[in-house]
C-alpha cells in the first residue's frame, strides 16, 4: 500500500466529519458569529501547530506590500464564499448542500477555459454533462422538499461554490504571478480571513437586525479545527512520492460520502436513496474530471 493513501483517507474522513459539525453549529443558529469563532479557532490551532513546527513548513514572514495585497484580496473572496455556504447549510439539508458543493471542480474548469483558455479534453465534456445532470436531479429532488432551485438555500450554496472556484483559480495566479510561498500564502491568509470576518460581524451587528439568535456550541470549535487536520493530511500526502495530485484530490473528495451518509443519518433527513444516485452521478462527473487530462 502507497505511504500516501493512509494520510488521504484520513483526509477525506475529517473533512465529511467537518462538513457534519459544521452542519451542526450552523442549524437554526446565528451565521455570521458561528463564521467567525469556527474560522478564529481553526487559525489559533494552525498558529500552534506552525509554531511548534508539527505538519507546516517553518513560515517566512514576508509583509510587504506586494505580498498582503493579493492575499487580501484572496481572504475577501474566501470569506465571502463561506459565508454563503453557511446560510446555504442552514437553508438546506447536508444531503443535498454537500454534494453541491462537491461540484466545485467543474466550475473551477469552466473559470480556467475563461480565464486561461484551458479546453476539456474529449471525456471531460461527459463528466461536464455528468455534473450537470446530478445538479438537474438534486433541483427535482429538493422541490419534494420545498427547497427548489432559485431558493435562498440552493441560491447561497451556489453563489459560495462559484466563489470557491474562483479562490482555486486565484491561488494559480498568486503561484504564478506573484510567486508568493506556499507557507507564506496560508499564514497571511490565515489571520487576514479572521479580521475580515471579524469586520464583517461587526458591520453586520450594528447595522442589520438580528433575526436568529446566537447558541454557543462546542461543534463551532471541532468546525474549525477539523478543517485544519484535513489540510494537514491533505498536503502531507501530496508532499509523499508517488501522490499525484489529480488522484489525492478526487480521493479527497470521496468526504462528500461520508457528510452524505453521517449527516443525513444524524439529521434524519429524508429521500436519501434518490439523492444517492444523484450523488453517485456526480461523483462520477468529477472522477471524469479529475482523471481525464
Amino acid at each position: 500500500m502507497a505511504d500516501w493513501v493512509l494520510p488521504i483517507l484520513g483526509s477525506a474522513l475529517t473533512l465529511g466529519i467537518y462538513d457534519v459539525c459544521k452542519k451542526h453549529a450552523v442549524r437554526e443558529n446565528s451565521v455570521m458569529p458561528v463564521l467567525f469563532l469556527a474560522t478564529l479557532s481553526g487559525t489559533v490551532f494552525f498558529l500552534i501547530l506552525t509554531g511548534i513546527r508539527i505538519f507546516f513548513a517553518p513560515v517566512s514572514l514576508d509583509w510587504s506590500a506586494k505580498v498582503l495585497l493579493p492575499v487580501f484580496l484572496k481572504s475577501v473572496l474566501v470569506a465571502a464564499s463561506w459565508a454563503f455556504v453557511y446560510y446555504g447549510l442552514r437553508e438546506l439539508p447536508v444531503s443535498i448542500a454537500a454534494p453541491l458543493r462537491s461540484t466545485a471542480p467543474l466550475w473551477s474548469l469552466i473559470g480556467a477555459m475563461l480565464i486561461f483558455h484551458e479546453m476539456p479534453v474529449r471525456w471531460q465534456w461527459l463528466g461536464i454533462v455528468l455534473i450537470f445532470s446530478g445538479c438537474l436531479l438534486f433541483t427535482l429532488i429538493g422541490k419534494k422538499e420545498n427547497f427548489s432551485w432559485h431558493s435562498r438555500g440552493f441560491c447561497c450554496t451556489m453563489i459560495g461554490t462559484l466563489l470557491g472556484a474562483a479562490s482555486a483559480l486565484s491561488d494559480k495566479v498568486l503561484r504564478a504571478t506573484h510567486h508568493i510561498p506556499p507557507a507564506t500564502l496560508q499564514f497571511h491568509f490565515s489571520w487576514m480571513l479572521v479580521a475580515v470576518l471579524g469586520a464583517a460581524l461587526l458591520f453586520k451587528h450594528f447595522s442589520v437586525p438580528v433575526k436568529t439568535g446566537f447558541q454557543w456550541r462546542w461543534s463551532i470549535v471541532f468546525t474549525g479545527v477539523l478543517l485544519i487536520i484535513a489540510d494537514a493530511l491533505y498536503f502531507y500526502a501530496l508532499s509523499l512520492p508517488d501522490g499525484q495530485i489529480s488522484i489525492l484530490s478526487l480521493l479527497r473528495r470521496s468526504s462528500v460520502v461520508v457528510a452524505f451518509t453521517v449527516g443525513g443519518g444524524i439529521f434524519r433527513e429524508k429521500l436519501l436513496l434518490p439523492k444517492g444516485a444523484a450523488l453517485i452521478v456526480i461523483l462520477a462527473g468529477t472522477a471524469i474530471l479529475s482523471l481525464c487530462k
